[in-house]
């Protein structure tokens, strides 16, 4: 099944500009960000979640020890 989509002139401007290759449907880049946002989504959960123990260990830097541990 396909359908029509009805979008701005600025949104086909951004997505001419996020095809990899000219012959790239706009579907083709719809799927892609789709993609990277939901791996982007999982990947960052998981970051979070890697922080939160961290910062529960004690293992992290304050910005102040960072600047004077660089010497600024």
């Amino acid at each position: 099944m396909a359908t029509t989509i009805q979008v701005s002139e600025d949104l086909v401007r951004t997505l001419k500009k996020r095809k990899q290759y000219d012959k790239e449907s706009y579907e083709e880049v719809i799927w892609n960000l789709v993609e990277d946002s939901l791996e982007l989504n999982e990947e960052t959960k998981k970051d979070i979640e890697q922080a939160r123990k961290d910062i529960k260990a004690g293992k992290f830097y304050t910005h102040e020890q960072v600047k004077k541990r660089l010497g600024f």
